[in-house]
């Protein structure tokens, strides 16, 4: 089926983070005709009324057409937690997440949560994200089964951790290797689903965990391997204590053999010149999580030093739920920009899109598959709204250009600001009484 999406579009000419003027590298066209076939984006085009003559064109004025928004890192069963009050990151995973995620085991649970999720993805514009499961396979086979009804494109995997977790959350280096086979060979590919081996964190798995977790990865290229890294103080301190031998937090994963192409390392708040220097040369991704930084109180990302020009790490941006406090990007941008702040840095408007669409495409190595409008890539697609709000409406009345119109969204958006969200060429969600 042919259809189209007439609107204004947002594009990059390349990495603002890379470029002298990164307020050059936004690209907005006016009055864009974007048309969808099977799924796929088959034509970028100026609006003209011959080329749309016999689509059935869907008009979004006042609007943007945006590529689908990416989030490099959130845990869908802690949705029901999102919010949980008062704790630094070691105790409340044991205060908080531990017992939540217990509640996986059963299946009924794990699909009911697998459905509220994904629904709250796509009201906020997200179409693409890495998920982290439980340890229980259940989690997996439920959350895959709803992205597949929605053929989204998602990656996710199931959880390993074989010690220093309660007694119900563990498994064993061999079942957790046999568990995460079986999944793999269920759903990595099956219509839009990418799986990811998603060891927890270093200290919840033992050495012969991250080893099999590696053999894993090396015996199934194209998977995901997704983990957390630096984010907290007191978790670098009993890293050391527990893998003595290594020369630093990254390195435990770098000697196990898991750095390298789509490894996605969530926070990263607190990595040496030598850890940024050891992902761009491997091509591991980080995934930057403003709000739970904050939340948790684990420490301000330093952007800007990931991103150096002369050795630039791929980086993408992840709500983190549920110690991240939003499935919003666009609110999850506006804390980006006051990290970035208090660490002397600008984020502008055009860092900020790139970081959740096409930087996140990179970061995921999607590149030419999701990110962007243009055609051949999947027809992932979020509508923003510029009258959200009576607020928005007001503030944008007065802006100057697109990259002003585009910092007011990142900085007073959130769900009201997404009129809509497209599914591989399907709308999947439309706020109410929006309109088209």
């Amino acid at each position: 089926m042919r259809r189209a999406l007439r609107g204004a579009v947002l594009g990059f000419t390349g990495d603002p983070f890379l470029a002298e003027d990164p307020a050059a590298t936004l690209h907005i066209t006016e009055d864009t005709l974007v048309v969808l076939e099977d799924g796929l984006i088959a034509e970028v085009a100026p609006y003209d009324p011959a080329r749309a003559r016999g689509l059935e064109v869907v008009h979004y004025p006042d609007a943007l057409i945006c590529p689908g928004f990416i989030d490099c890192h959130v845990h869908y069963p802690q949705t029901q937690m999102i919010g949980a009050f008062g704790e630094q990151l070691l105790d409340w995973l044991n205060t908080y997440t531990f017992p939540a995620e217990q509640d996986y085991a059963d299946p009924a649970h794990a699909a009911e949560a697998a459905r509220v999720f994904l629904a709250e993805l796509l009201r906020n514009g997200t179409t693409t994200a890495a998920v982290y499961c439980t340890v229980h396979p259940q989690s997996v086979e439920a959350f895959f089964a709803e992205s597949h009804r929605l053929n989204t494109r998602m990656i996710a995997g199931k959880v390993l951790m074989d010690r220093n977790a309660p007694d119900a959350l563990l498994d064993t280096a061999e079942r957790g290797y046999a568990e995460s086979k079986a999944l793999i060979e269920r759903w990595h590919g099956t219509g839009r689903q990418l799986y990811a081996i998603t060891p927890r964190f270093a200290p919840t798995s033992s050495p012969a965990q991250l080893a099999a977790a590696a053999r894993l990865w090396r015996e199934h290229p194209g998977t995901y391997l997704q983990t957390h890294l630096s984010e907290n103080k007191a978790e670098i301190a009993w890293v050391r204590e527990l893998f003595p031998e290594a020369g630093g937090y990254l390195d435990v994963y770098h000697r196990a053999g898991l750095t390298g192409r789509r490894a996605i390392f969530g926070h990263a708040v607190h990595l040496s010149e030598a850890e940024f220097g050891c992902c761009h040369r491997t091509g591991s991704a980080l995934a930057h999580c403003p709000t739970s930084n904050l939340f948790l109180g684990s420490g301000l990302f330093r952007l800007f030093d990931a991103k150096r020009r002369d050795r630039p790490v791929c980086v993408g941006l992840g709500t983190d739920l549920g110690a991240g406090t939003s499935f919003s990007q666009l609110r999850t941008l506006g804390e980006a920009y006051k990290v970035a702040r208090a660490r002397g840095g600008r984020l502008t408007a055009a860092h900020g899109f790139w970081l959740a669409t096409a930087g996140a495409a990179e970061a995921l190595d999607l590149t030419g598959r999701i990110g962007r409008v243009a055609p051949g890539h999947e027809a992932d697609l979020a509508v923003l709204d510029l009258k959200a709000t009576p607020l928005v409406e007001y503030r944008l009345r007065h802006a100057r250009d697109w990259a002003e119109r585009l910092f007011v969204l990142m900085t007073l958006g959130d769900d009201r600001a997404v009129r809509a969200t497209w599914v591989a060429g399907i709308p999947r969600y439309r706020r109410e009484g929006a309109g088209a």
